[in-house]
């Protein structure tokens, strides 16, 4: 009986398994982490949206001049909900069609001071309405901004339905800053070289007080100068004095002046037959001599004896 020889699987020689790893080590590169240097693709980026901008309310209006105090907010009672102007409807929830004077007439959160701007009222004025979203649904709120003769009554309403809610009022100087950034109110009121900035937003129900803040806005004051240390007077000497004049002349004297020359003295033992004699003065004799020092004090000069 005869037997098939068997036959062993050849194995695979190292030089053929080579290029197989190194071609799936090049396909698994592009699933794994990227080289060190090399970009690497994350798909798509979420768009950035930008900060909203700063736009300021009744821009040609002046700056205040001082502030207006804090109400603190923790101090507050719980204020009711707003309640919608009476006998006004605003079709299509559109603000902007809203007559303000007739909404200063019916509106009783307008006091009866307020109301006089609807008359020849000096120092009263119905400033344009402006138009900014504040509750964030996309559509406008309208602010109302009152003047009286010394404060200004800012009010704000939002369209529900077809009324009109009050969610905001606030009384401030007569020259205040107000600005919208976002859906945020900023109303600003400097004084001297600072600035109280309050800021409302919408909670739901109306624009509450959010944050406050102080800023410097004026220069910061020079240091004073410190007064220059008092030096003592000088006293210039005239030439010729010091403490001792020398003929020579010292280090603080000038020259010595010559000083007079004396009257020369008669000698006492004169003549009769001499000019005292017969009573003429003697006349004076040339004197050779050095001239003498000055003397403090004048010499008695005697006379001549005369006999009878």
């Amino acid at each position: 009986m005869s037997t098939a020889p068997r036959r062993t699987a050849a194995r695979p020689r190292p030089a053929l398994l080579l290029p197989v790893l190194l071609a799936a080590a090049a396909l698994a590169l592009p699933v794994g982490c990227a080289a060190p240097g090399e970009l690497r693709d994350n798909g798509a980026v979420a768009p950035v949206t930008p900060s909203p901008a700063r736009v300021p309310l009744w821009p040609s209006a002046p700056t205040a001049s001082s502030p207006t105090p804090l109400e603190p907010t923790g101090s507050r009672s719980p204020e009711p909900a707003p309640q919608p102007v009476p006998d006004l409807t605003v079709p299509g929830q559109d603000v902007t069609t809203v007559d303000v004077r007739a909404l200063v007439t019916k509106d009783p959160g307008v006091t009866q001071d307020e109301r006089r701007v609807l008359e020849p009222c000096p120092g009263c004025e119905l400033r344009t309405p402006e138009y900014r979203d504040l509750t964030g649904d996309g559509r406008p709120e309208l602010l109302v901004a009152v003047g009286l003769a010394d404060t200004v009554v800012l009010h704000v309403y939002t369209a529900s339905g077809d009324r009109l809610l009050p969610i905001h009022r606030v009384s401030l100087l007569k020259e205040f800053g107000a600005e919208t950034v976002g859906t945020d109110l900023w109303l600003y009121e400097p004084t001297g070289s600072f600035r109280t900035g309050r800021l409302y937003r919408w909670d739901g129900v109306r624009l509450a007080l959010a944050d406050q803040k102080v800023e410097g806005i004026g220069p910061t004051p020079e240091p004073e100068p410190t007064p220059p240390t008092a030096e003592k007077p000088t006293v210039e000497k005239p030439p010729g004095t010091g403490p001792t004049a020398t003929s020579g002349g010292g280090a603080g004297g000038g020259p010595v002046k010559p000083s007079a020359p004396s009257r020369p003295t008669a000698s006492p033992s004169a003549g009769v037959g001499s000019d005292a004699a017969v009573g003429k003065q003697p006349q004076p004799q040339p004197n050779t001599a050095r001239p003498a020092a000055p003397s403090a004090t004048p010499t008695a000069v005697p006379l001549p004896e005369t006999k009878p």
